[in-house]
């Protein structure tokens, strides 16, 4: 019989050390180190194993010319948005890794995903639900796939057994830290077992080129939960975002083989299941009957997306001795420096007064472009005067006041001219060149934010 041979892992990050440690030299973390059982069963008894006869061929380089690639068709899920995020499709043999805090709606994205493919076989595996659960979740939405097979089962060498006799093709996991394999022995969602479980399923994946789905829970902070590579192992990660309390949901991707990291998906949550919003510029404006001060309108971009979001901001005097500075939804540190240069550069005493920002929608944003929205939100509420509804703002502030440029200004100018705006307000310097008078929308282009007071005031 092998000898058991077990290590420490860190809970937080999955660092690895043969002692116990109070400090994680990787993340800093105290008190995470816990044993855990390493030792496997023999070479070529694993859940997953491609039968091997007679002596392997090595690998030898070859020249990068002489590489023989042919380009695979992705599989059109249907989901405008999933597909956007994606890179335009799923990619055969693909490893992916969705998470979100509970309740937010990654098992009803997956499902829904899963009864929208009706062209193909889809398993649906998991280890939280019931098949009946499952189903009464189904039931409530439109579409139906006949090819929709669910399972529910924690351990891999089960799940595996049950793939071999449907063959389907796209597999769905929820969630990672359920599943089991008989070859390590700690207990789920631990590192070992999230760690070569992955790596089962990655092996699965690439062997067989059946994309596969895992939901992964995620930790009060936000991250995924579990080793840290356990996103280094798969092709993309998907963040669902949104507060569950909320009807809008926002997917992003941090990380993506196949395609961009800066794409964006917007759903809306609904009975009948999440619905794609083809247009969130018109979710995220608010509809207001009288025209308020402190709102102001930016043009920003996610992705090859452009989306027109609204700038909310209180500027009062302070009650409380040291003033307040709160932003949600914005970078709280940019928020200052834009404050030190209205300040500085525009006159504005602001060193009494607390200053709240808020991004309509449930949004976090970091584009430069939102500068001028948010300079024109503050300087509207501590002027008590109310920004005309049809001015938008895409331009980059700089310490010396100046109004700066931002890339694809093009796309800004005709997604407010889309939406109905009547100007835009944006730098000089990203207009050079530009052909303004195929817009309808009239375009102000601005050198200082003293041109910018003159123009909405």
């Amino acid at each position: 019989m092998a000898k058991i041979k077990t290590t420490f892992f860190c809970q937080n990050c999955g660092a690895q050390s043969p002692k116990w440690l109070g400090k994680c030299p990787a993340c800093g973390e105290w008190n995470t180190y816990v044993e855990e059982v390493i030792q496997k069963e023999e070479s070529g008894k694993g859940s997953w194993k491609t039968p091997t006869t007679g002596p392997k061929k090595a690998s030898v380089p070859k020249k990068i010319q002489e590489v023989n690639y042919e380009e695979q068709p992705r599989y059109v899920t249907g989901d405008a948005e999933l597909d956007r995020v994606l890179g335009g499709g799923i990619v055969p043999g693909s490893l992916v890794l969705i998470g979100g805090e509970p309740g937010i709606g990654k098992s009803t994205l997956m499902l829904q995903i899963a009864l929208i493919l009706n062209t193909k076989k889809i398993l649906y595996v998991s280890g939280e639900e019931s098949e009946a659960q499952i189903k009464m979740r189904a039931d409530r939405m439109s579409a139906k796939n006949p090819e929709c097979y669910v399972l529910s089962e924690t351990n891999t060498q089960q799940i595996f057994q049950q793939i071999e006799a449907l063959k389907p093709d796209l597999l769905v996991i929820d969630s990672i830290q359920t599943l089991t394999s008989q070859y390590v022995e700690s207990a789920a969602g631990s590192v070992s077992q999230v760690r070569e479980c992955t790596a089962e399923l990655m092996k699965f994946a690439k062997e067989t080129g059946t994309p596969v789905f895992l939901i992964g829970h995620i930790t009060k902070d936000g991250s995924i939960a579990g080793p840290k590579v356990l996103e280094h192992m798969v092709d993309t990660v998907l963040q669902f975002e949104g507060d569950r309390h909320m009807s809008y949901r926002i997917l992003r991707t941090s990380k993506n083989r196949f395609g961009s990291t800066h794409e964006l998906g917007i759903y809306e949550m609904r009975v009948e299941g999440l619905r794609p919003v083809a247009n969130p510029s018109e979710i995220l404006l608010t509809q207001r009957e009288e025209v308020l001060n402190g709102v102001a309108i930016g043009a920003m971009m996610e992705g090859n997306r452009p989306l027109l979001i609204e700038i909310q901001s209180l500027v009062s005097p302070a009650t409380y001795g040291t003033p307040q500075r709160s932003s949600t939804g914005h970078d709280a540190k940019r928020l200052n420096m834009l404050l030190a240069v209205l300040e500085k550069r525009g006159g504005m005493r602001l060193g009494q007064q607390d200053v709240f920002l808020n991004v309509a929608g449930g949004l976090r944003v970091d584009d430069p472009a939102l500068d001028l929205a948010v300079c024109a939100s503050l300087i509207s509420s501590y002027e008590d005067t109310p920004v005309s509804e049809q001015i938008c703002f895409a331009a980059e502030v700089g310490l010396g006041g100046e109004i700066r440029a931002v890339h694809r200004i093009e796309n800004r100018i005709a997604e407010a001219e889309k939406l109905g705006f009547k100007k835009i307000i944006v730098s000089k310097y990203a207009v050079k060149g530009l052909d303004l008078s195929k817009y309808k929308i009239e375009v102000m282009a601005v050198s200082k934010l003293e041109e910018v007071y003159q123009k909405i005031f």
